[in-house]
């Protein structure tokens, strides 16, 4: 009996498996004249005299356990001998992989051979499946892996980026708080100015004959309010309103 199944697994993967059951040392499906759960002690091989070379498309495994004393599952199977197992392993596309399975038994004293009657093919299949089935698991595992690790790059480049446009606004910010700043300024220059010495008068209109409302100190600012020639029109820091002789003014320092 030989078992044939399509794996829905891509070669690579089903050759990874069997490689890994090949060389597990377990020959499952049988027991040694009852006295195991299994044959153990199994060897990997490079063929089998048990069977026939193979030739034909694909990549043919073996296994192999001497001295085995009558394994169950093999009809009678009364006498101490060899087990061997070939595996064949052929991709059928990307995705579908085809497997074959085959254990035979013979005994060291009459030389006859002894077909599994499936059990120990359908233990051994069962152990690659699992093999498969733990790759699958790695390989989602991996995806969701490098998928987290992905959106945690994009969240940090986000991140990065939110920084950068913040750390720009400040800079704008800044930038247009100095321009305002500046402006605020220029705007003083224009519409202040400051009593030179030894002082100067507050006069009511803008002639020298003109009453002197107050005596302006050395320093005092004063907002200009008009301007001609010869006069400003001022407003002092107290709120009093008069005319300065532009020679007695100077501008902010």
């Amino acid at each position: 009996m030989e078992f044939s199944v399509e794996v829905p697994a891509p070669e690579s993967e089903v050759l990874q498996a069997v490689y890994e059951v090949v060389n597990n040392g377990v020959i499952e499906g049988s027991k040694e004249y009852n006295k195991d759960k299994f044959i153990d002690k199994a060897s990997p091989a490079d063929s089998s005299p048990l069977f026939p070379e193979w030739k034909d498309a694909g990549k043919a495994f073996y296994k192999v356990r001497l001295k085995v004393l009558a394994p169950v599952n093999f009809k009678e199977s009364n006498d101490e001998g060899t087990l061997a197992i070939r595996y064949v392993v052929q991709g059928e596309d990307a995705t579908k992989t085809l497997l074959k399975i085959q254990a035979l038994f013979a005994e060291d004293f009459r030389h006859a051979v002894h077909a599994s009657n499936g059990s120990v093919e359908s233990g051994e299949y069962q152990a690659i499946q699992d093999h498969i089935d733990a790759i699958e698991l790695q390989k989602k595992k991996d995806a969701e892996g490098a998928r987290t690790r992905q959106e945690e790059l994009a969240h940090q480049a986000l991140e990065r980026r939110r920084e950068q446009e913040e750390a720009m606004s400040l800079a704008e910010a800044e930038a247009s708080a100095q321009g305002l700043e500046q402006k605020v300024h220029d705007l003083r220059q224009q519409a202040e100015r400051v009593i030179k010495a030894p002082g100067a008068a507050l006069k009511s209109a803008p002639f020298h004959t003109a009453t002197t409302l107050k005596s302006l100190d050395t320093g005092s600012e004063v907002v200009i309010l008009i301007s001609t020639p010869y006069w400003f029109g001022v407003e002092t820091q107290d709120g009093q309103h008069g005319w300065v002789n532009r020679e007695q003014l100077e501008p902010l320092p």
